[in-house]
């Protein structure tokens, strides 16, 4: 545009050689006033952003020298006429915050760059800076306070109660029974070495196979008749489950040391070594997935699920419109009681510019359209020229 509006100068500057060589009145008056409207005009286009040619003229680079004050102004303005309530309430409730981040975070590539963001900086970022001797006491000190607070007795008595009632206790006692009298069966020559140690010596082990085979046949016999559904056996184990349940139930005393048993074996080195082991094999299990990249199936989980929280929300009119209040009673808060703060921080950013850096950025930003009045300044002090000099003929 510069070179253009130079041309145009230019062709003023050669119009008035030719009316000057061939003494052509009209074109001498033209080209002179164009050249004189032209350079007036590249004047004052230029004194806005530099001085002329270098030179220091009072009044010029106006922008450069006054920075200051345009920053000041500029802020004043914005937090005047723009950081307004009701302006402010207009945009807040045109803008639809709700519908426009929902519809975001629905498409695909919107949830993955979230989800990627996550899966790569904050999860790994949460994992390096806890400590993981503090996880596993607080693993274990929550567990051990959870179950001294849990009544297991009580929990073992209804139970039982529940068994009780169905077929599955009569199922149960059965399949015990056949588990005792496969390891009577199979622990058959162990008990007849305990029972030919225990004999006296004088027997001189006469006895000891008869009295061996009279106690395994009477163990036997006993949990063989116990199977039976209507034995007498049957009936009395039967009858001491029910009365142990009652028991259970109504006895603070059982229920603690059926409480107390438990308790204890979760207090032994082995299950509290297991316990605190659950927090790294979670570790592990996580930065191993992670390790997977986009075949990670907490990431692939983590989009789903913003994409069905993005539809949700939006399809949740009650939601979308507490969301839109919400920002925008907040943002107009924050908006409104910052709005010193906000044209302060507008002049004090223009003023920290540097001057040339200001005036270049803002000849590039609107000098192409400022060339234009050098343009017309050249062609409309042409033809105020040409007026002039016929103006001149006719007096």
């Amino acid at each position: 545009m510069k070179s253009i509006a130079l041309s145009v100068l230019g062709l003023a500057v050669v119009c008035f050689f030719v009316a000057h060589h061939y003494k052509i009145g009209w074109l001498k008056a033209i080209s002179e006033a164009a050249m004189v409207g032209g350079i007036a005009d590249w004047f004052a286009v230029v004194a806005l952003f530099k001085h002329p040619l270098g030179i220091p003229i009072p009044h010029t680079a106006l922008i450069p020298n006054n920075k200051d004050s345009i920053g000041q102004n500029l802020g004043s303005f914005v937090s005047d006429e723009f950081l307004i309530k009701e302006k402010l309430e207009i945009k807040l409730d045109e803008f639809d915050f709700a519908t426009k981040a929902t519809n975001w975070i629905k498409e695909d590539k919107n949830a993955a760059t979230i989800s990627d963001l996550v899966v790569e900086n904050v999860i790994p970022g949460i994992l390096k800076t806890i400590d993981d001797a503090d996880v596993k006491n607080f693993i274990q000190r929550q567990f051990e306070s959870k179950m001294q607070e849990l009544n297991f007795g009580q929990w073992v008595a209804v139970a039982l109660e529940s068994l009780s009632k169905s077929e599955k206790q009569s199922e149960l006692i059965t399949e015990v029974l056949t588990v005792l009298a496969t390891e009577l069966e199979a622990n058959r020559l162990d008990i007849n070495e305990k029972v030919k140690t225990a004999t006296p010596w004088y027997t001189l082990g006469v006895a000891d196979k008869k009295i061996a085979d009279g106690v395994f046949n009477g163990l036997y016999e006993f949990l063989e008749m116990a199977k039976e559904h209507d034995s007498s056996i049957r009936q009395k184990i039967n009858l001491y489950i029910l009365n142990f349940i009652e028991d259970l139930k109504h006895s603070p005393e059982m229920q603690q040391k059926i409480s107390t048993l438990i308790t204890e074996f979760t207090q032994k080195e082995e299950v509290q070594n297991y316990i605190g082991s659950i927090w790294q094999e979670i570790k592990d299990n996580v930065t191993t997935d992670l390790d997977k990249g986009s075949d990670s199936k907490i990431k692939s989980n983590l989009t789903s699920m913003i994409m069905n929280f993005g539809d949700t929300i939006q399809n949740d009119t009650i939601m979308t419109t507490k969301i839109n209040t919400f920002i925008k009673v907040d943002l107009l808060g924050v908006l409104l009681r910052n709005k010193k703060s906000i044209g302060d921080l507008i002049a004090t950013s223009v003023q920290s510019w540097d001057k040339k850096e200001i005036a270049d950025k803002l000849e590039l930003e609107v000098g192409k359209d400022l060339q234009f009045i050098r343009i017309n300044g050249t062609v409309v002090g042409g033809f105020v020229g040409l007026l002039i000099y016929f103006v001149e003929q006719f007096i």
